[in-house]
């Protein structure tokens, strides 16, 4: 039987990766827009809400292609920030994707706040359109606290500052394995996971 295609709406091939893994075992083939000559295909990410910026890059890949399409987008909010940088979190700092900039803002509006005042949560939220152009949105958080340095080599963006719940290491320090267990976006594919079984036992 031929495996029906899943285009991602994104050229980070770290997170084609992540969600080939997570999604391993369903009867799909994962590919990225750039694998199928969309790879120029960008979208202005204008939206308030995270599920307005996913809504609006997979409507944009859907037009293109009769595939199934997912576009995801995630953010970091801050309690005591009022949830910012939120649907910022990637140029927060004012430079898109600069996390080096991106993490000294934050240490920079946490300084003098004590630990049991640095709650945050990561939020994921995944668009999924099918072939025939139903959407689906699913969503998954990772509850944690913001760090009052930078540590670990591992994973980006605030990956260094932020420390999950129930662990004292960073997700930069945890990996990962650990992280694609644990992490918003792992949260959110798994609940993916469940409609895709539906829309693939259905058809």
């Amino acid at each position: 039987m031929k495996k029906r295609k899943l285009v991602l709406s994104t050229g980070n091939q770290h997170k084609v990766e992540e969600i080939k893994n997570i999604l391993e075992g369903l009867s799909i083939e994962v590919v990225s827009k750039k694998d199928v000559g969309l790879g120029e295909l960008d979208v202005v990410e204008d939206g308030y809400t995270l599920e307005e910026n996913s809504l609006k890059k997979a409507k944009a890949l859907a037009e293109e292609l009769d595939y199934m399409v997912l576009a995801d987008d995630s953010g970091l909010f801050v309690d005591i920030l009022n949830g910012e940088p939120g649907v910022y979190s990637s140029r927060y700092a004012g430079e898109e994707g600069n996390d080096v900039k991106n993490n000294n803002k934050l240490l920079h509006e946490l300084k003098d706040i004590s630990l049991n005042k640095r709650g945050a949560k990561f939020k994921t939220v995944i668009v999924l359109i099918t072939e025939n152009k139903e959407i689906i949105v699913v969503s998954g958080e990772c509850a944690g606290k913001i760090g009052f340095e930078l540590k670990g080599k591992n994973g980006f963006g605030y990956d260094p500052l932020f420390i999950p719940e129930g662990y004292n290491e960073t997700f930069a320090e945890l990996g990962e394995e650990v992280k694609n267990k644990i992490s918003h976006r792992a949260k959110a594919l798994e609940n993916l996971k469940e409609a895709l079984k539906n829309i693939l036992e259905v058809s």
